[in-house]
C-alpha cells in the first residue's frame, strides 16, 4: 500500500496551496479540513500494563504500545476515526471460545500468567491468546454512521504518482507467541493532496498451524468528503501455504514473514464495505 520507508517526508508548498495544507508538527498534518495525527512512543511500562490488564481482563501482548495511535479528524463536522491498541485488544475474544487449540496453548497461557504481576493474576482468564481482532477503528460520532455500500476504494486514483505529503507506520502491539510465530497489529497511513489511505493490518503466523490476515482500509476523498471503509479477512492453514510456495522460486522463509506477499496467497474469507458522507 505504502512505501516501506517510515520517515515522514519534508515538503515545501506553493503559496496557492499553503492555505489548505499546513504542516503543524513532525507527526501531524492538516489537509483540506482534515487533521491527521500519529503518535509513536515506547512500550508500556509495568504500571500502565497492570492498569490495562485490569481494564481489559486479559494479559496484553508482550510488546504493547499503549500510547501509540493514528487519528483522522474532519474539523468542520467533528467526525473522526482513531486506531489504538486498547480498543483493538478489547475486541479480542475473552471467553476462550475461539482460542486456537494447539499443543502448546496451555504452555503459553502458563508462561503468560507467570509474567503477570501477582496482584492482577485473578483477572487473567482463558482468552484468544493469538490476540486476533476484528477491530476496524474507533469512530468519533457526530450523528453519522457507516452504512453498507457496494462502492469500492478507487485503486486507480491511488496508483497515480501524486506527491506524498505525509506517511507514517505505527505498531500497536506485537507478540512472538512463546517463539511459536508472531501476532502483530499495525497501521500505515499515506496522505496525498486530494485523498488519503490508511491500512490497519492484523497479521498472525502460528507455526505449523495457520496464517491469518485482517485488513481494514480507510479511504477519504478530500473533495467529495466521502469515506470508504473496507474490511477483509484472509486465512489459510500453514501446510497449504508451504506447499503453495514450494512450487515457486520464491524465498519461502522470507515470504512466510511477509504479510504483503502472503496477502496474495491467502484466500478471502470475509469482506465488508461501508461508507460515510461528511457533506452537510
Amino acid at each position: 500500500m505504502c512505501p516501506r520507508n517510515s520517515h515522514v517526508p519534508t515538503f515545501t508548498m506553493e503559496k496557492s496551496t499553503a492555505a489548505s495544507i499546513t504542516a503543524e508538527k513532525p507527526h501531524s498534518i492538516s489537509v483540506q479540513g482534515f487533521k491527521i495525527t500519529t503518535e509513536k512512543r515506547p512500550i508500556l511500562k509495568a504500571e500502565p500494563i497492570e492498569d490495562m490488564t485490569k481494564r481489559l481482563g486479559i494479559t496484553p501482548p508482550e510488546m504493547i504500545f499503549g500510547d501509540n495511535f493514528v487519528s483522522i479528524k474532519h474539523e468542520k463536522s467533528s467526525w473522526g476515526i482513531n486506531f489504538n491498541a486498547f480498543d483493538a485488544l478489547d475486541r479480542v475474544d475473552k471467553t476462550g471460545a475461539s482460542m486456537l487449540k494447539v499443543a502448546y496453548s496451555k504452555e503459553w497461557q502458563r508462561s503468560s500468567r507467570e509474567k503477570t504481576h501477582e496482584g492482577i493474576k485473578e483477572v487473567v482468564k482463558p482468552f484468544d491468546w493469538s490476540y486476533t481482532t476484528d477491530y476496524t477503528g474507533t469512530v468519533r460520532a457526530d450523528n453519522r454512521s457507516f452504512e453498507p455500500t457496494t462502492k469500492t476504494i478507487p485503486l486507480e486514483l491511488l496508483k497515480r504518482p501524486d506527491p506524498i505529503l505525509f506517511f507514517d507506520e505505527v505498531i500497536l502491539y506485537e507478540d512472538e507467541l512463546a517463539d511459536n510465530g508472531i501476532t502483530m497489529l499495525s497501521c500505515k497511513i499515506r496522505v496525498m493532496p486530494a485523498r488519503l489511505l490508511l491500512l490497519s493490518r492484523f497479521f498472525l503466523r502460528l507455526d505449523n498451524v495457520l496464517f491469518r490476515l485482517r485488513d481494514t482500509r480507510v479511504y477519504i476523498d478530500f473533495e467529495s468528503l466521502e469515506v470508504i471503509r473496507e474490511f477483509q479477512s484472509k486465512e489459510l492453514d500453514y501446510e497449504t501455504v508451504q506447499q503453495t510456495l514450494a512450487t515457486t522460486r520464491d524465498d519461502v522463509p522470507a515470504v512466510m514473514r511477509d504479510p504483503n506477499r502472503l496477502s496474495e496467497i491467502l484466500p478471502l474469507r470475509e469482506k465488508r464495505l461501508e461508507r460515510i458522507s461528511l457533506e452537510d
